[in-house]
């Protein structure tokens, strides 16, 4: 069982409710934790410590934190790989030169809401405005999110404009995260996609089968290896702590349903930023069916300069990464920069 007040969250038993099967991931996604005071209480960290440095943060960008991701970071501990991602803290309040709202300069490529064509035979379309949890590093974190979702009926002109460029062969689904939208919601919007008939391939990026993995359900399941497209499904996971049995369970049905997945990691200062855990990481997500694929270094978005890892020092990680690994666990190292038509590779 679970307590709850307005400013804590605390534990009583370990078997508690929301690790049961009739608990749906969107009673999960209600109960995330939403207040740094919460947090720091259910890990029995120090709020005298942490509150007021945090609740900066949190005004910025509100903290929102699954219990199924929580129960993963080590209680007690402040230096947590996975509290790191998600507690904020004042340096987000920091302003830095080169730290942007927008690094990617992604309106400049919005032809219409809710859909980004950067990319010559690829578009993404911002199927959700919100995440079941929210990392403190996002690139998407001072994203218009308002001015970029459709409604069901806007979704025809939105999809008109893929209709009219038969060079685009792939539909990205992300957001926010696409599959915070319902089943439902999301088979409509892959019905649509497949009758455009230049579209070959669907791409799902998403973080809830890591933070909720009961959020990969039967229908779900059922809709994507129905589909006529090419499924990948590309997870976010940035250490090895994140993966559980939850977690690898939850890729065993994606990839049942015919999805390739794969993962991308973005480098993170005093989180994942050494070759032991770079190496760990690639060889977990292996064993549990994930090819890892990026590594990203840290686009340079406002709030997040203290994540930052120079290019010269992620090189020289991955570099010697290679030394341990087999070839094809190596993610490759890239930055997305600006105005050109692809990833840059950074080696």
């Amino acid at each position: 069982m679970i307590t709850r007040s307005r400013h804590a969250v605390q534990i009583i038993d370990a078997d508690t409710e929301i690790n049961k099967p009739s608990v749906s991931w969107q009673t999960q996604l209600k109960d995330a934790i939403r207040t740094p005071e919460a947090l720091c209480n259910f890990l029995g960290l120090d709020n005298s410590v942490w509150q007021t440095e945090a609740q900066e943060g949190h005004a910025l960008f509100p903290i929102r934190v699954p219990l199924a991701y929580a129960r993963r970071i080590q209680a007690g501990n402040p230096d947590d790989p996975l509290l790191r991602q998600v507690l904020p803290i004042a340096r987000e309040t920091d302003s830095i030169q080169g730290f942007i709202s927008d690094p990617l300069e992604e309106a400049e490529h919005t032809p219409r809401p809710g859909l980004i064509h950067k990319y010559h035979n690829r578009v993404l379309l911002i199927a959700s405005g919100g995440c079941a949890v929210n990392c403190r590093y996002c690139f998407r974190r001072h994203f218009p999110y308002q001015e970029n979702i459709p409604s069901r009926s806007e979704w025809h002109n939105t999809l008109e404009y893929v209709h009219q460029h038969p060079e685009i062969t792939e539909v990205i689904l992300s957001g926010g995260d696409p599959l915070l939208s319902t089943d439902d919601r999301l088979a409509e919007l892959i019905t649509q996609i497949e009758q455009i008939p230049h579209v070959i391939r669907l791409r799902v990026h998403t973080r809830l089968p890591v933070v909720i993995p009961d959020r990969v359900t039967e229908a779900l399941c059922q809709r994507l290896s129905s589909s006529r497209l090419q499924r990948v499904v590309v997870l976010h996971i940035n250490h090895p702590a994140e993966i559980d049995e939850d977690v690898i369970s939850a890729v065993q049905r994606l990839s049942s349903a015919g999805g390739t997945v794969l993962n991308q990691s973005v480098l993170l200062r005093d989180i994942n930023d050494s070759v032991a855990v770079l190496a760990t990481l690639s060889e977990r997500l292996f064993a549990a069916g994930i090819m890892p694929y990026y590594l990203h270094v840290l686009d340079p978005v406002a709030g997040a300069a203290h994540f930052d890892v120079p290019d010269r020092e992620a090189v020289e990680l991955v570099d010697e990464l290679r030394t341990h690994l087999a070839g094809f666990l190596v993610p490759k190292l890239v930055r997305e920069i600006p105005g050109r038509l692809s990833k840059t590779p950074l080696y």
